[in-house]
């Protein structure tokens, strides 16, 4: 069956990375990020390029680098790092993206535009510092 709302691999290990690192009492390097999530290094190094360039952590290169929070955890949210990785979330309205309906009214009850609102909201109300 379909997801309707989906998380992409990408935004998930942004979200796990950014809690790992701020739950860290020291720099944590992308090796032990990829080995607790047991995600991949390469594409986790990605993520974090991502992550650096938008001002949410700090990188140090070589053998004792890693990464920290740039900000507070009280002033990044998920919804953030979701954005960082995945650009803004926009509401249509519409699950086909058609700006004229041929029907009164939409088959699907405004559903998928209602979840759309709530996974928003739910990820703009939470921030790093919830679970640190």
């Amino acid at each position: 069956m379909a997801r309707v709302i989906q998380l992409s691999e990408a935004a998930s290990l942004a979200i796990h990375a950014m809690i790992l690192i701020g739950r860290s009492e020291q720099i944590i390097n992308v090796n032990k990020i990829a080995e607790i999530t047991g995600s991949s290094r390469n594409h986790l190094a990605k993520v974090m390029q991502r992550l650096v360039k938008d001002n949410y952590v700090k990188s140090t290169r070589g053998p004792s680098g890693g990464f920290i929070l740039n900000r507070k955890p009280a002033e990044i949210t998920l919804l953030d790092i979701y954005q960082s990785l995945e650009g803004a979330i926009t509401n249509t309205g519409c699950p086909i993206n058609h700006t004229v309906c041929p029907f009164d009214k939409c088959l699907m009850g405004g559903i998928i535009s209602k979840l759309s609102d709530e996974f928003k909201n739910y990820l703009e109300n939470q921030t790093l510092e919830s679970y640190l």
